[in-house]
């Protein structure tokens, strides 16, 4: 019993990385957007990947945010989002 739940729990780790790797790139690219500041350029990104009205309105509310927190900020978040992806 406890081999075949070793065995299933490998497989259900195994598949959520490899969606994980899969998501990743996504998930930057939206995030790169997000910063920018340009609200086309985020609705198109998010068209990319099927995004719905409501997940939209989201991601517009947060970079309002973003705009609103300034240039130091944004800066400071794309440094560490690249220092998590390159390392």
């Amino acid at each position: 019993m406890k081999g075949a739940l070793l065995v299933l729990a490998l497989m259900v780790t195994r598949e959520l990385i490899f969606q994980t790797t899969e998501a990743c790139p996504v998930f930057y690219g939206v995030f790169g957007t997000l910063i920018l500041g340009s609200k086309t350029l985020l609705n198109t990104t998010l068209d990319f990947v099927a995004a719905t009205d409501e997940e939209k309105a989201a991601l517009g509310k947060i970079q309002d945010c973003y705009d609103e927190a300034g240039f130091d900020d944004k800066v400071l978040d794309l440094v560490l989002t690249c220092v998590i992806f390159f390392f």
